[in-house]
């Protein structure tokens, strides 16, 4: 289990790897569609699966509390609870401290939640979350970290990267310790997670602090969330340098187009985010030619498919008109139509993304994409 490298661009970073993990192996760059209960909203096993999706996450605070690690430990896991059978990862819960309405303070021992199925409270710690992850049973762990905000004084931010390098080195004394009493034959990888906001001095703190701990990859937390662009990428250089080669890169929250095929040529093995179903939901579609509006009025007679280079079975079989005014009226198919082409389109970009670095013709294909792309 691990990483390795199977193919880079000469001129870029960008890199094909295999993870390999304890229920399969899948290889880079890919992107993981977000099944924080595990449901992609409106998406259904099947549909991962026909668009290839060979990659999802969870999350595992919301699961602790509903429905609960018991049910899933009945199951023997997430895998078989589900019933989808790629790579789970899943979250440690850290991104909740961004929800006003879960989160309710933290200190050096841990995050105090609010649960909003019981109306309880839950105080947790690096040592409790590392025994929700492994009851789930996830092929990919992620540590809990403090996630500050953008606009966060740097001082705040100071705080959250000493906390967070300290609850690294906790989650993985335990999750070391909780492997060993599980015995188990293969094991579950874990991820440490940089933060350090958009201060190049904290980004490269976080980064050598937590490259000292043998963990098996490494996430780039705190990004995605408004910054600018150049800011971000800026950040991602920043961890490049500092971690090793041999372990793969997560961006986490990243899942606009450009974006990932930035991050791609900068050495970014893996991404997730919300913002493709999110998006879609909305009236906002991914093609080849950027951005389709489709509540625009302009589109209620229109018989185009979404994306008329797509080969996804929505763009083959339903209108533009059509979906709209699903959408229009809320209907759950819309939902489902808009959302599975969005997702299909990031799927089909990643194995473009793969074939084009293995052919070596990386900086090329990103070139022209960023040029036919157009918001």
């Amino acid at each position: 289990m691990g990483f390795k490298i199977i193919a880079k661009d000469k001129k870029t970073k960008a890199r094909v790897g295999i993870l390999i993990t304890k229920n399969g192996s899948v290889e880079t760059p890919f992107f993981m569609p977000v099944a924080t209960k595990t449901a992609v909203k409106n998406i259904s096993v099947e549909d991962l699966e026909s668009m290839g999706a060979k990659v999802i996450i969870s999350n595992a605070f919301i699961l602790s509390m509903r429905p609960g690690t018991e049910v899933i430990k009945k199951f023997k896991g997430i895998r078989n609870f589900m019933n989808y059978k790629g790579i789970n990862f899943t979250d440690s819960g850290g991104f909740q401290m961004y929800s006003p309405s879960l989160y309710l303070g933290s200190d050096d021992k841990g995050v105090k939640f609010r649960d909003p199925f019981a109306g309880l409270e839950y105080f947790i710690t690096p040592e409790k979350d590392m025994k929700i992850q492994i009851d789930i049973d996830s092929d990919v762990a992620m540590c809990l970290d403090t996630m500050p905000l953008i606009e966060h004084s740097k001082e705040a931010i100071v705080k959250a990267v000493e906390r967070t390098t300290d609850w690294a080195h906790r989650c993985k004394a335990e999750h070391d310790n909780l492997q060993k009493k599980k015995k188990a034959e293969k094991r579950q990888l874990l991820f440490g997670i940089i933060q350090g906001g958009i201060h190049s001095d904290l980004r490269k703190r976080s980064a050598m602090e937590l490259s000292k701990i043998d963990f098996d990859g490494f996430s780039i937390g705190g990004l995605a969330l408004g910054e600018e662009k150049k800011d971000e990428y800026r950040m991602i250089d920043i961890v490049k340098k500092v971690i090793s080669e041999k372990k793969p890169i997560y961006l986490m929250g990243a899942g606009d187009p450009v974006e990932l095929i930035e991050a791609v040529g900068r050495g970014v093995d893996m991404f997730d985010s919300r913002f493709p179903t999110k998006n879609a939901r909305r009236g906002t579609i991914f093609t080849a030619r950027g951005r389709l509006r489709l509540m625009r009025s302009a589109h209620k007679l229109d018989k185009k498919p979404l994306d008329e280079s797509c080969d996804c079975f929505v763009c083959k079989d339903y209108t533009r008109a059509y979906i709209r005014h699903l959408l229009v009226n809320k209907e759950g198919l819309g939902y489902r139509l808009a959302s599975y082409h969005n997702l299909y389109f990031l799927q089909d970009l990643m194995r473009k993304s793969n074939a084009a670095i293995k052919k070596g013709k990386f900086s090329e294909f990103k070139n022209k994409f960023k040029k036919m792309y157009k918001d």
